[in-house]
C-alpha cells in the first residue's frame, strides 16, 4: 500500500500520532479489519514494532481488537475518532486548568509573586519595556491589558489590524461591558463609518 508522504505529515500533526502509528491506522483503515502480520506487511512497520503499535492505538481509542485465533483488528470510523479525539484534548485541558487554577491557593504562588515583586523593584523604571516576537504573544499581552483596564480602552490600529484583533476584542466585550468600560476604536477603515453600523466590531464604538 501507498500512502503519499504529505499525507502522513497531516495524520501526524491532526491526531499527535509518530510515523509508526500513522501508517498502521492508514492501513487498517483501507482494509477494515486485518491481524497485525498483515498490517505489518501492508504498513511497512517491522513485525517486531506492530504490536506494540497497536497496542497504542487502541489505547487512544482509533482502533478495536476482535477477540480470537488469530486476533484481528477493526477500523473506527473517522467521524467516531475525531469525536474521541477531541474529547480527549477536552479532557486533558479541563485537568491542566484545574492544576493551574489550584497552584493560586499555594505558597508556590506566593513565592511566585514576591519574586516578582522583588524582582521588579531593583529595576530601572527606564528599562521596563520590552520586545515580543510573534503576533500571539503581543495579542496576549492585550487581552491582559484589556483585563486590567479601569474606565476606558482606546485602541489604534490599521484595518487589518483591527480585523485580526476582532476576536479577542469579541472575547473582551462582556467584560469590558459588565465594568461599565468605555471602549474607543481609531482606525483607518472604510468598513468603520458605515451608515448603518458604527463599527465594524458589534457593541464597539
Amino acid at each position: 500500500m501507498i500512502i503519499k508522504e504529505e499525507f502522513i505529515k497531516k495524520l501526524r500533526s491532526a491526531f499527535d500520532l509518530n510515523i509508526y502509528e500513522v501508517k498502521i491506522w492508514a492501513a487498517l483503515l483501507s482494509k477494515g479489519v486485518a491481524t497485525a502480520g498483515e498490517l505489518s506487511d501492508m504498513s511497512n512497520v517491522p513485525r517486531s514494532r506492530s504490536y506494540d503499535v497497536l497496542e497504542s492505538l487502541e489505547k487512544k481509542g482509533f482502533i478495536m481488537v476482535k477477540i480470537g485465533k488469530p486476533i484481528r483488528y477493526m477500523a473506527i470510523k473517522p467521524e467516531e475518532i475525531i469525536k474521541r479525539v477531541k474529547d480527549r484534548i477536552n479532557e486533558k485541558t479541563e485537568e491542566r486548568l484545574g492544576m493551574i487554577d489550584k497552584v493560586r491557593a499555594t505558597e508556590t504562588y506566593e513565592e511566585l509573586t514576591q519574586l516578582y515583586t522583588q524582582g521588579i523593584a531593583n529595576v530601572d523604571i527606564t528599562e521596563l519595556s520590552g520586545a515580543m516576537r510573534d503576533r500571539q504573544s503581543v495579542y496576549s499581552q492585550l487581552s491582559a491589558m484589556l483585563g486590567k483596564a479601569k474606565s476606558s480602552v482606546v485602541i489604534m490600529t490599521s484595518e487589518k489590524g483591527l480585523i485580526r484583533k476582532r476576536d479577542i476584542l469579541k472575547n473582551a466585550e462582556r467584560k469590558l461591558k459588565a465594568k461599565k468600560i468605555k471602549v474607543k476604536i481609531a482606525a483607518k477603515c472604510k468598513i468603520l463609518f458605515n451608515r448603518r453600523k458604527r463599527s465594524i466590531i458589534h457593541g464597539y464604538e
